[in-house]
């Protein structure tokens, strides 16, 4: 990875946009929203600065700030400013206190940008790390449930002025009572949770993120200058594997309890010719199969790339036709406790496969492109 992020610019906000939208694994909300906003948010206010986990103090307060809900219903209903201001004066009126940082709740698609909006608002930074290393449908997936660290206090609100503030015992019923929220506020809000202290960051998020999904679009950006195979440099920056080079050829996609759920097929070209992909997606892409046997497998990460140009696509801008190269990533080592594929494993999405690691199932090496 190059030097750590220090400030976002527009620029950055352009290559963490598509970074985070591989990251995202298809979720996340539209990175082109979360662009088109931060964009604006930093134009008014000036650039954010970035803090490194290191430099947190134990006692700063650092809150996450999202988006909840069906990325397509997001597309319809761009947040505002002030709709992202709404959770963090709760929050903080609630705890009586300041935040120090504002960080993304995941790096994934659009509300790895989301947090800017706000930041760039108020003068504060932004957290260099998140608590996914990419996107996850649910509230509590995210590396602060599997360390037991507290949900609350939860603060929401939506397009329309209305706010609220909520204490679960769990992330399991913050997710349940959120969600249910979030369908009574039209399928999208803001959202303030896990509220943790500097030192629980240190120990919890995963860091440097922001910096990584910065890195992954440079490098995508920038490989046509350099002539160089997109997908093929960013397999190499990421360890990663192709899995699958088709079009697709049937989609069906549906908004169904505060999610976008489905699943779409592909039929091999090139050297995938005579061969056909399944992929089945919450939001975020989370398994892919050949003849019933897994490709990868959640918690490992799955993104879709334009053949040509090596850009990411989400679920929700998936067309008939799409010509991609399915690849695969490794997720963070703590997804892959027993308690983290409890949370994010496929047996939890109702998926009858075992979990194994993409280096596993894709046998040492990728499809040759």
């Amino acid at each position: 990875m190059n030097n750590k992020l220090k400030q976002l610019d527009e620029q950055a906000v352009q290559y963490i946009a598509v970074g985070a939208a591989v990251l995202g694994t298809g979720g996340g909300g539209d990175p082109h929203i979360g662009k088109l906003m931060a964009l604006e948010a930093i134009r008014k206010y000036g650039p954010v600065r970035v803090l490194s986990p290191e430099e947190l103090a134990d006692d700063d307060l650092v809150v996450p700030l999202s988006m909840i809900g069906a990325p397509t219903v997001m597309n319809e209903k761009i947040p505002s400013v002030q709709q992202m201001a709404m959770p963090l004066d709760l929050i903080e009126k609630e705890l009586g206190r300041k935040v120090t940082a504002i960080m993304p709740i995941e790096v994934g698609g659009g509300n790895s940008l989301v947090p800017v909006l706000a930041a760039a608002e108020r003068g504060i930074p932004i957290l260099d790390a998140d608590a996914m290393g990419r996107a996850f449908p649910e509230s509590q997936m995210v590396t602060f449930y599997l360390d037991g660290i507290d949900c609350s206090p939860i603060t929401m609100a939506d397009e329309r002025g209305n706010g609220v503030l909520m204490h679960a015992i769990d992330g399991i019923w913050e997710e349940r009572m959120a969600r249910a929220i979030t369908i009574q506020m039209g399928g999208s809000a803001s959202i303030c949770d896990y509220p943790v202290s500097g030192a629980q960051a240190k120990q919890s998020a995963i860091p440097h993120t922001l910096s990584l999904a910065y890195d992954i679009g440079k490098t995508l950006f920038e490989s046509k200058d350099l002539k160089q195979n997109p997908i093929e440099a960013l397999l190499e920056q990421l360890h990663g594997y192709a899995l699958f080079q088709g079009k697709a050829v049937d989609i069906r996609r549906r908004t169904e309890g505060g999610f976008t759920k489905g699943e779409a097929v592909f039929e091999g070209t090139d050297a995938c010719r005579d061969r056909m992909m399944r992929l089945f997606f919450q939001n975020e892409f989370l398994l892919a199969t050949e003849e019933g046997k897994s490709l990868a497998v959640t918690p490992d990460l799955i993104s879709l790339l334009d053949q040509d140009t090596g850009m990411p696509i989400t679920t929700e801008n998936l067309k008939y036709g799409a010509r991609v190269v399915a690849v695969g990533f490794p997720c963070d080592p703590k997804w892959r406790t027993p308690k983290g594929l409890d949370t994010v494993g496929p047996q939890y999405f109702g998926y009858d496969v075992p979990y194994v690691p993409i280096e596993e199932l894709a046998g040492g090496k990728g499809e040759k492109l």
